[in-house]
């Protein structure tokens, strides 16, 4: 069945290999992005620039926040909603009678372990 798989799928192969060749670039960019060696050298040639005149102390401190956030980004880019900004508010303290989505969780956890 293998061999027959193999055969069919034989003009995907390309597709395959150009989608893993993606996969391995996309890898690397993201950590060399977040390479503390890297980071630290962006940071210095800001610095640097500064220094010499190049670039104001306002667009030095621009481009350091813009390589922190990245740091504090996740990967993949997404903002990180805390659940108190997301309306969910923080989960409740152990004991405390749970209401809306944590009853519900509550109850879905307890029919599980029935």
């Amino acid at each position: 069945m293998d061999i027959l798989w193999s055969l069919l799928t034989l003009p995907y192969a390309p597709v395959r290999g150009l989608t893993s060749v993606v996969k391995v670039i996309a890898r690397e960019a993201e950590a060399r992005q977040y390479d503390p060696v890297n980071i630290r050298r962006e940071l210095e040639e800001l610095d640097r620039a500064a220094a010499a005149g190049d670039i104001t102390p306002e667009e030095r401190d621009r481009g350091q926040q813009e390589v922190l956030d990245r740091l504090t980004t996740p990967a993949g880019g997404a903002e990180v909603t805390p659940p108190e900004a997301a309306g969910r508010g923080p989960p409740p303290p152990p004991g405390a009678p749970l209401q809306g989505s944590w009853r519900t969780h509550q109850l879905a956890a307890q029919t599980r372990t029935r």
